[in-house]
């Protein structure tokens, strides 16, 4: 049992509840780490045991054990002695001492912060944060026919940055079209080799404007890659855009031997709404026209800093 001491010896090293975890009895180390706490906040407030017992209205004799680690106070005669001293509860039993530790002194200034500020402090901090992972790739998402690859290239070109679609690198790292990538190896194999495509361009490559595949956001692991390292950009379209748009490709097979296929890409569209709105940026393609929409994109990607020079 440890002798009370009037003041607090700001040279003795804080036992924090962390350390405590290695001890062989745990609620001791946490009762004594509490009893410090409640001691040292006394003292500083230079008031007597005396004097806190009436302002909290705890006994003289139970706030002696408590600062002595020999008293398991209830939570809320805790709190009691907590106000009386000025301090928050959390201050009494957290791991970090309010008065050795900057963090408590971070989390009140964040507290008072705007939000923007507090986003750049997030940015700063956070080695991890998306914004730094991204780099300068962005990548442009959405059903086929929302104009991917025709306002990649544009875009890329006005901003002179590289352009690439996922399939094609797929397709190089397969050694065959997708096509066959699908016929021989399936969805599951398509989609290890997409996330395996778009791992390589992370590697490869800072700055890129990258087109995926529809049905990328399907697959949650690898949309939460790609989200987390490229800034996204949803091209939506009607579905009659899509359809119109598709066949001016030459592409005949969505209609061919299909009467239900609109109704199919409406309810495509549909499903995946909710995942493509999670892009960062959404630009409607159908109520502008091919310049209207790349001059978007490219307002899009300024406004938002996409792209550091």
């Amino acid at each position: 049992m440890k002798n009370e001491i009037a003041t607090f010896d700001s040279s003795r090293p804080d036992r924090s509840a962390a350390a405590m975890l290695g001890n062989e009895d745990v609620t001791d180390g946490f009762l004594e780490l509490v009893g410090d706490r409640v001691r040292a906040a006394r003292a500083r407030k230079n008031i007597s045991r005396k004097k806190l017992s009436e302002i909290s209205g705890v006994s003289q004799r139970y706030l002696a054990q408590l600062e002595t680690g020999a008293g398991n106070i209830s939570i809320v005669l805790l709190r009691r002695v907590a106000e009386a001293l000025d301090y928050k509860i959390e201050w009494l039993v957290g791991e970090e001492d309010p008065y050795a530790s900057k963090l408590l002194s971070l989390i009140s200034l964040y507290k008072q912060a705007t939000v923007d500020q507090r986003n750049r402090a997030i940015e700063v901090l956070d080695p991890y944060h998306p914004k730094q992972m991204r780099a300068n790739r962005i990548a442009f998402i959405g059903m086929r026919g929302a104009g991917k690859s025709t306002l990649g290239r544009l875009v890329a070109d006005e901003l002179a940055v590289p352009f690439l679609e996922l399939n094609e690198e797929i397709e190089q790292a397969s050694g065959m079209p997708v096509n066959e990538v699908m016929a021989l190896y399936g969805q599951e194999g398509y989609r290890r080799l997409e996330r395996q495509s778009l791992e390589r361009i992370v590697a490869t490559s800072e700055t890129i404007i990258l087109a995926v595949a529809g049905g990328i956001v399907a697959e949650p692991e690898t949309f939460n890659y790609l989200q987390r390292h490229y800034h996204t950009i949803w091209l939506k379209a009607d579905p009659d855009d899509h359809m119109s748009r598709v066949r001016g490709q030459g592409d005949e097979r969505p209609m061919a031997g299909h009467p239900e296929a609109m109704d199919e890409l409406r309810n495509i569209l549909k499903s995946r709404e909710a995942l493509y709105k999670q892009a960062q940026v959404a630009i409607d393609t159908s109520s502008r026209t091919l310049t209207q929409a790349k001059e978007a994109v490219v307002q899009a990607i300024t406004d938002k800093g996409f792209l550091s020079r």
